[in-house]
């Protein structure tokens, strides 16, 4: 009876520890099951974190809304500026002078995060990045972004600049439902410009069964974040990584919360925590 006792103790202890210690190493992380619209799993999801290169969903999201109402065309020609072509960070190498396309500055975004082709496509569509930061705040209030607030249209560190996984899903769910087109350059692994062969660093491309989107993003200050997306059969998911410590841990737990969210969707299990 004493040893039944001991027993029955040890296997509450057991999953008490379990289920405390069923948690992503990120800082912040949200998955949602997008054809039911519903939550499927949170942590500190209302944590606000730099952005970093995520910023750039919401930049091309505005590139897609311009598109749609006919005030640009994917072929529509952008004179590359000085301050564009010397923009710091990631690159998708334009130089002052070039006469690029929508179309290739979305690939630039979209596989090679470009900064440069970020302050391009604003200056273009607004006149400078400021004013384009301001129609992105606009954009975020719409979409009730309550926690987040753009300083630049690449992701750059800026003071005051900030999101949380929350807001993150907001933008993404909305982006891919509205402009599923979207898809089709954030699902692109490599793409070349001039002599570059740009490289998409989202590490479940290839390599994972439906991934197909969206963008990583990583700055000293906010770590390793990522918004992902994949399809299987009648499911589509869409997971929010923010702040991890490596490219490593990213992956590993951006493929630990899928799995478990297409565990649960086919009715594996019944909560994503329990096998994380």
């Amino acid at each position: 009876m004493i040893f039944r006792i001991v027993c029955s103790l040890f296997a509450v202890l057991c999953f008490v520890f379990s289920a405390q210690a069923a948690k992503l190493n990120v800082r912040g992380a949200i998955l949602m099951d997008l054809d039911t619209v519903r939550v499927i799993y949170k942590q500190n999801e209302d944590r606000r974190i730099p952005p970093a290169s995520l910023t750039k969903i919401m930049t091309m999201y505005l590139v897609f809304d311009a598109i749609k109402a006919g005030k640009l065309s994917l072929n529509t020609k952008v004179k590359v500026s000085a301050r564009a072509a010397r923009t710091g960070g990631s690159s998708m190498h334009l130089r002052r002078g070039d006469v690029v396309t929508v179309k290739q500055l979305l690939y630039g975004m979209a596989v090679a995060s470009g900064n440069d082709a970020c302050v391009a496509v604003a200056e273009h569509m607004a006149g400078s990045e400021r004013k384009f930061v301001v129609l992105m705040n606009k954009k975020a209030k719409k979409l009730k972004m309550r926690n987040t607030v753009f300083k630049t249209c690449s992701g750059l560190p800026a003071e005051g600049q900030y999101t949380t996984a929350s807001d993150m899903l907001a933008l993404s769910r909305n982006y891919i439902m509205i402009h599923p087109e979207c898809l089709v350059y954030h699902n692109t692994k490599k793409y070349s410009y001039r002599k570059y062969r740009l490289k998409n660093n989202n590490p479940l491309l290839g390599n994972y069964k439906g991934a197909d989107g969206l963008k990583t993003g990583w700055t000293i200050a906010s770590g390793y974040n990522i918004v992902s997306t994949a399809r299987r059969g009648g499911t589509r998911l869409v997971a929010v990584i923010l702040g991890a410590n490596s490219n490593q841990i990213r992956a590993r737990e951006l493929r630990r919360l899928m799995d478990a969210g297409f565990a649960f969707a086919s009715r594996k299990i019944s909560r994503v925590s329990s096998v994380l």
